[in-house]
């Protein structure tokens, strides 16, 4: 079923009851009764005590939780001030469907500035809304993304693909791609809201990644707000990201053939300025079941081993069985060879349309392989040692093998296999 709006006539009427709102704190929810409440309340008063000259919206996009979640958030304790709203959005469910609902609801209001949090935040303080909000008060950013500091387990789809695709790709480096908790400024809600993308899978988990990149390509004024540790609801990334994965990865896929050209004609990689100071800290632990991820991968090769021998060529097709006989206490999948697999992927994906959806599927428990490649590769390593070490090596070697891309890219576009 298509929806014009993500917003249901009851919210349209009350946000004509509201009127106008110079900022608006967006938080999608689904089933976070246990949190939401914080989350709203530190919001309202970073506003206040942050941008207290500017018309301020708390707006709640639910999917329609069975936990309470709408009532505890309308329980919160809002200072004077600060209006309030919760609405069940329309459309395909997921958080792409909430954050459509955010944005109408942002520009119906004519808000400069739209804040997105995520609703199971449980690090959030005050100042975090101005971190993601006066950069774009100052005029002189369109799109402020995250910068956390994460547990070495935490954020694994983030570090073994989107960030270093990204940063190869565009030649911006955006250490948060699909950060959860992001500011948009009017000028680029509009252009959001004018793609004819919203039930797609963007509308699930791919809404973040499609954000980050249309910013991109829409040569959006970008910058990052450090925000410290982000502490929030992590899973075991053996246990439940597999969804996540296919959602993210294969809308990231799909823009490489909306932005082939931009990309292609990335050759350096920009950074990107971070707003506020960087401190030494040290977040929460997130539990990892490294046997569950290698039994994750071996499990793989029972059922998409016909895949792999299609997708891979054969060098990539010889490193991944030595990979997968290795004993588990010394298992090793080394970041160059991910690098490579992913290349493959990459190009499959886009010559392959009618097969797609089985092209990601049988992505995910390589996903898994590399994920426990880097738990095992980085047990001994404190957290700044496996980010220069680990993440940020593996984000040089992709960008190392981009001539590769674009030459199976555009052999595969003639009908040719140049690789080995």
């Amino acid at each position: 079923m298509s929806f014009e709006s993500a917003l249901a006539e009851q919210a349209i009427r009350e946000l004509g009851r509201i009127g106008r709102a110079d900022i608006v704190v967006g938080v999608p929810s689904y089933n976070n009764a246990a949190t939401i409440r914080y989350v709203i309340e530190m919001a309202a008063q970073g506003m206040l005590r942050y941008f207290s000259h500017m018309r301020p919206l708390v707006f709640n996009s639910d999917g329609g939780s069975t936990d309470g979640t709408r009532d505890t958030m309308l329980r919160a304790d809002l200072p004077n001030g600060v209006a309030c709203l919760s609405t069940l959005y329309q459309g395909t469910p997921g958080k792409g469907s909430a954050l459509r609902a955010v944005f109408e609801a942002a520009q119906r209001l004519g808000a400069q500035l739209c804040i997105v949090l995520d609703s199971d935040l449980r690090s959030i303080t005050p100042e975090w809304i101005e971190r993601l909000g006066q950069p774009i008060v100052s005029g002189q950013y369109d799109y402020v993304t995250p910068y956390y500091v994460r547990d070495k387990h935490d954020g694994t789809i983030t570090n073994n693909i989107v960030y270093p695709m990204t940063r190869m790709l565009y030649g911006v480096d955006v250490r948060q791609p699909i950060g959860g908790d992001f500011a948009v400024a009017a000028r680029l809600i509009d252009v959001y809201l004018q793609q004819e993308v919203w039930q797609s899978d963007v509308a699930r988990y791919g809404i973040d990644i499609w954000m980050t990149t249309t910013a991109i390509n829409a040569d959006a004024h970008i910058c990052q707000a450090y925000l410290g540790a982000k502490i929030h609801d992590a899973k075991d990334p053996a246990a439940a990201l597999g969804p996540m994965f296919r959602q993210v990865v294969g809308t990231m896929f799909d823009l490489m053939g909306c932005y082939e050209q931009q990309w292609k004609s990335a050759h350096r990689t920009q950074p990107v300025p971070i707003y506020g100071t960087i401190e030494a800290i040290t977040p929460e632990p997130v539990p990892v079941n490294l046997e569950a991820l290698i039994g994750q991968l071996r499990r793989g090769r029972q059922e998409w081993e016909e895949v792999w021998n299609e997708v891979l060529s054969p060098h990539n097709r010889r490193a991944l069985a030595s990979i997968l006989d290795q004993n588990p206490s010394s298992f090793r999948f080394p970041a160059a060879e991910w690098a490579d697999i992913v290349l493959d992927y990459a190009v499959a994906y886009r010559y392959r349309a009618e097969q797609r959806e089985r092209i990601i599927d049988s992505m995910v428990p390589l996903y898994y392989g590399r994920t426990a490649g880097m738990v095992a590769e980085s047990q001994a390593m404190d957290l700044l040692t496996f980010e220069r070490e680990v993440v940020q090596a593996q984000a040089t070697t992709f960008e190392q093998v981009k001539p590769q891309l674009i030459a199976r890219w555009e052999a595969a576009g003639t009908g040719r296999d140049d690789r080995a």
